[in-house]
């Protein structure tokens, strides 16, 4: 009787997998030129001759044709968020991500509106770098990717700005473009590397001198509604954030759970050892919780999967991949140790909605595939992530404290 019993709960369990995960058949297609070639890349060659095109490419991706989806912003429950902004030519979604949550956080906390300079957090995180690679003999990434937790790192050090007082864009643009930039700076770091020319003033010095002629110079001070601020007075007077108040949760095999430990990826390239470890369904619950009550949250992981669909803005897991049942902790830790998961886009979760008994999540971003469509649209700028994708994909959250006030207390804090 209990084995009847347990077949028919089973089939139960099978039927409603198959309905949350339909047959999705794979396709080889070429990508199709989209906003950042008709228009990021459109201006930055008007700009500056000689910028190439991008190679046009085929890639293996979910067949989602005659497949309808959740896929318009206004089906969700959403917390409030300025419009998405865009990163254009540049590998900051770590910045344009976090700076954008840390906007709702000063919208939630206090009720005020205010676009924060991303460009502002980046160039103190090339000083930050460039003092590190001189520390440890250029053993120390020196890249455009970072971390979340990179932008707390520098609004304690630097404090930060309204993006009207430092945009950090060059004049004439529309969009930023790091790639003369970052290539300047990188040929400079790596002939410090062969001259052994390791004086962290000197190299402070000809970063920075790198950075003013591309982004301008950074504020020391500024006047704001009447009021005149450095940016870590602007920080703590003005946005009334307090760093400590966020944190950062991972969720992988490889490091113990229930402890704080190291996001071993290079982007984390400080080595910081302040993400508490847990479970996947604590994690999933945690995300779940948050959004519900009212918190948005950053999520970090891999965006370059055949289930990431940029025409209909969905991202989710292919039956033809992972059935969804099966997607547990050792799934998750086997495609980031076989490096098939990486960590190569930040996001801002910004809403959810439930369909069938499955979760669906809002994400604002920063990145050019999710503008393949009408700029008038409520949808440019944002995705529509299955759980399923999260579960699977997504490997670290920053989110308030208040938060995930059970999975600290697990944790010991």
């Amino acid at each position: 009787m209990k084995k009847f019993i347990f077949t028919i709960a089973a089939l139960i369990v099978a039927a409603t997998v198959h309905a949350q995960q339909p047959k999705t058949p794979g396709v080889m297609k070429e990508g199709k030129p989209g906003y950042f070639q008709n228009t990021i890349m459109k201006d930055i060659r008007a700009v500056d001759e000689g910028a190439e095109p991008a190679k046009k490419e085929k890639r293996f991706q979910a067949d989602l044709s005659g497949m309808s989806f959740p896929n318009k912003v206004n089906l969700y429950q959403s917390e409030w968020r300025l419009p998405p902004v865009s990163q254009g030519n540049t590998n900051t979604c770590w910045c344009f991500s976090t700076t954008s949550f840390f906007e709702s956080e000063v919208h939630r906390l206090t009720g005020k509106e205010v676009k924060l300079s991303e460009m502002f957090t980046v160039y103190w995180e090339y000083v930050e770098r460039a003092k590190r690679f001189v520390a440890e003999r250029g053993n120390s990434a020196f890249s455009e990717g970072s971390e979340a937790n990179a932008v707390i790192r520098e609004y304690k050090k630097y404090g930060i700005v309204p993006k009207e007082v430092y945009s950090g864009m060059e004049a004439g643009r529309k969009f930023f473009t790091h790639e003369k930039m970052f290539g300047e700076l990188s040929r400079y770091m790596e002939g410090v590397k062969n001259a052994n020319a390791w004086n962290e003033e000197e190299v402070v010095a000809t970063v920075k001198s790198i950075l003013n002629h591309y982004m301008g110079i950074p504020p020391e001070s500024f006047e704001w509604k009447g009021t005149k601020y450095t940016p870590k007075e602007f920080l703590s007077d003005y946005l009334k954030l307090q760093m400590d108040d966020y944190v950062d949760i991972t969720s992988y095999l490889q490091q113990p759970f229930w402890q704080k430990v190291e996001y071993e990826v290079p982007d984390n390239w400080w080595h910081s050892k302040d993400y508490y470890n847990v479970p996947l369904e604590d994690y999933m619950n945690a995300i779940k919780n948050a959004i519900r009550n009212h918190y948005t949250l950053v999520i970090g992981g891999d965006v370059s999967e055949a289930g990431f669909n940029r025409e209909a803005q969905v991202a989710l897991v292919p039956g033809f991949d992972i059935a969804v049942a099966d997607i547990d902790d050792n799934a998750r830790q086997f495609r980031f140790s076989n490096s098939t998961t990486t960590d190569d886009h930040g996001l801002h979760l910004v809403g959810w909605y439930e369909k069938d008994g499955t979760d669906w999540y809002l994400i604002k971003d920063s990145g050019s595939g999710s503008r393949n469509n009408d700029e008038t649209s409520p949808e440019f700028g944002y995705y529509f992530f299955r759980g399923d994708y999260i579960r699977l994909k997504m490997m670290d959250i920053l989110v308030h404290k208040d938060a995930v006030k059970d999975l600290l207390q697990k944790c010991g804090k």
